[in-house]
């Protein structure tokens, strides 16, 4: 499930940003809108739900 907060990648190759991985801002009516950050540019891009899958975060599990 995509909610505010959530990390995301791109998947549709087509786009520019594909691979490209950001952090969702706002979800409504089947898009989001993620924000990119990298080095000195942000970019915040609107997408189609079904365009994002969610990512990983680095955190490990404690034992």
């Amino acid at each position: 499930m995509i909610l505010p907060g959530t990390a995301v990648r791109v998947t549709n190759p087509n786009d520019t940003y594909y691979r490209f991985q950001g952090l969702v801002q706002r979800v409504s009516d089947g898009k989001a809108a993620v924000l990119f950050e990298g080095g000195n540019w942000d970019k915040l891009v609107t997408f189609n739900l079904s365009e994002l899958e969610p990512v990983e975060t680095g955190r490990k599990k404690a034992k």
